[in-house]
């Protein structure tokens, strides 16, 4: 039974930050009952990337050891707009964007999260009830002094910058959310701690059990620098493309690799990834070989295992030269009838973000197509043509040129 509890408590604190408090988790774990394990999702893009996907798979480890998880959607404080890490008032979502964002939020949890033991909730639901006289009482529970203790707001505060009173709501907000839910465990990244003690202030005021907080790191993306986001383009969507998924993992640093393994791998134990890590460390292991491990899962993960292992063939063909470009799927470019240069074609494609950038690349020697060196600037690449376009060693697609319909 403790072997049990313990195993259980290790694969819980696998890749957190923080658990507050760890007593307070193994004494609940010791009820006998599943524990209700909440985090919240504010629907402010329409898409999920695998940076989210930390959280959900620390949700999806608490189901696979019986317990129950909320994904909550912040329908009603995504309108409010979160705060944190902002140094300006944050522009509110209209309830239309939220209720678009939201749908598309549903039908992508559920790639990692188990459908079955899943509570898919929305904020809305108490908070659409509230009366004016419910918002103020629960304004009236934290201080102004208390909520300039967050630093984001601190910074602000002290820097001049406005700071709109809407937006102390917000981590109020939040913590009333786990009053509502009766919540046991919070999860959610660093970056949220302030608000994750926000709910477990509520709730003890409420006269409830104060919920544990876990907290996540916040996952690189593929720059190796700057947190996982749309908005600086280092992210890997989890709709996107298996190939791409391959493609993208297959950039990432060797030192990030590791930690991508810890917090995204279901596949390998830290037991094993400690083994994995001595054998490359001895020559024993190629991390390009423990790369494409991790790029084969989380494809495999957001797609299947056939669509996978398409993509790693389709990267072994163009990277090393070992089997047949055709597995890479095709993607499709609307072309005039007097057809693209090089410059800009590679910018359709996705491969240089200007046609000063592709045209640097071409001096370079660095432009292939076919897996040849490219370097004629001028050549007109009319409708119908068929290849595969390659920047360096790990960038490049396959691309058909389609006319535009008149």
């Amino acid at each position: 039974m403790m072997s049990e509890l313990s195993d259980s408590l290790d694969l819980i604190a696998r890749g957190a930050s923080d658990i507050l408090k760890r007593e307070e988790l193994q004494a609940r774990l010791q009820l006998g009952r599943p524990l209700r394990v909440k985090a919240g999702f504010d629907p402010t893009a329409p898409d999920l990337h695998i940076g989210h996907t930390v959280l959900l798979n620390k949700m999806r480890q608490f189901q696979d050891l019986g317990h129950t998880v909320i994904f909550l959607i912040g329908d009603f404080t995504g309108m409010i707009g979160d705060p944190t890490g902002k140094n300006v008032t944050r522009k509110p979502l209209t309830r239309a964007d939220v209720e678009a964002n939201a749908r598309t939020y549903a039908q992508q949890v559920f790639k990692v999260l188990d459908r079955d033991k899943t509570e898919l909730r929305f904020n809305s639901e108490w908070f659409d009830a509230m009366k004016a006289a419910d918002m103020i009482r629960l304004a009236a529970s934290h201080t102004v002094a208390r909520m300039l203790e967050r630093d984001d707001f601190s910074k602000r505060y002290k820097s001049e910058q406005p700071i709109a009173i809407h937006e102390f709501l917000y981590p109020l907000v939040q913590g009333y959310d786990s009053v509502a839910l009766a919540a046991d465990v919070e999860l959610g990244g660093t970056d949220q701690r302030f608000n994750l003690l926000m709910g477990r202030a509520l709730q003890e005021q409420a006269g409830k059990p104060p919920q544990i907080v876990l907290t996540m790191p916040l996952l690189e993306g593929i720059d190796g620098v700057q947190k996982m986001s749309k908005s600086l383009g280092n992210y890997i969507g989890i709709d996107e493309p298996a190939i791409d998924i391959v493609t993208k993992t297959m950039k990432i640093g060797d030192e990030l690799m590791w930690r991508w393994f810890e917090l995204l791998s279901f596949d390998v134990s830290l037991a094993e990834l400690a083994r994995m890590r001595a054998d490359v460390d001895a020559g024993a292991l190629n991390p390009r070989d423990a790369k494409l491990r991790l790029a084969r899962e989380l494809a495999a993960r957001f797609h299947d295992a056939h669509a996978a292992e398409q993509a790693i063939a389709g990267w072994h063909a163009v990277v090393r030269g070992e089997g047949d470009t055709a597995l890479l799927p095709l993607h499709e470019i609307a072309t005039p009838s007097e057809g693209l240069r090089i410059a800009p074609l590679l910018v359709a494609a996705g491969l240089a973000a200007s046609n000063g950038e592709a045209t640097r690349k071409l001096r370079e020697r660095a432009v292939r197509i076919d897996g040849e060196v490219f370097e004629d600037a001028q050549r007109v690449f009319a409708p119908g043509f068929t290849g595969v376009l390659q920047i360096g060693k790990r960038n490049f697609a396959r691309v058909r040129l389609a006319s535009i319909p008149d």
